[in-house]
């Protein structure tokens, strides 16, 4: 998403990201060595980035939270819960609704896949992330 972003800086929109597990297990870990692979021959180091877990206030700080599964969505779910009756700003989705000509709603774990499932599942992130910045493009058109 950061390469996207950089790629249409020119646009005048400022954007943050973060990343985000809905559970603890990864917590302060780097990425799957096979995922940094596939980022890399994509010219993006993602070697830097350290897991973190989703908490309450991330659903008053960003404009959207997007999952890659209905697991994680229901999780997320449960933690944007924990905040007081319309605190809670943040738009929560499946990535993939982004992209729906995928015809697939969920991004597949690459994790026990062979082959090219990372660079499959980049692939879907990438085409899920021109699809959400085309509406926040369109979005700030609108206003």
């Amino acid at each position: 998403m950061r390469k996207r972003i950089a790629e249409m800086d020119a646009s005048g929109l400022h954007i943050e990201t973060d990343s985000a597990a809905t559970s603890d297990w990864h917590v302060g870990a780097p990425p799957d060595d096979r995922a940094q692979e596939a980022a890399r021959r994509r010219g993006m180091d993602i070697s830097g980035q350290r897991g973190r877990q989703l908490t309450p206030q991330d659903f008053e700080t960003f404009d959207y939270i997007l999952v890659m599964d209905e697991t994680n969505l229901a999780n997320a779910r449960r933690i944007g819960d924990q905040l007081p009756a319309g605190r809670a700003t943040a738009r929560l989705r499946l990535l993939l609704d982004y992209a729906p000509h995928l015809g697939i709603r969920e991004v597949p774990d690459p994790y026990w896949s062979g082959g090219d499932a990372f660079d499959e599942v980049i692939d879907m992130i990438e085409a899920a992330v021109d699809g959400l910045l085309t509406e926040i493009e369109q979005e700030k058109t609108l206003q």
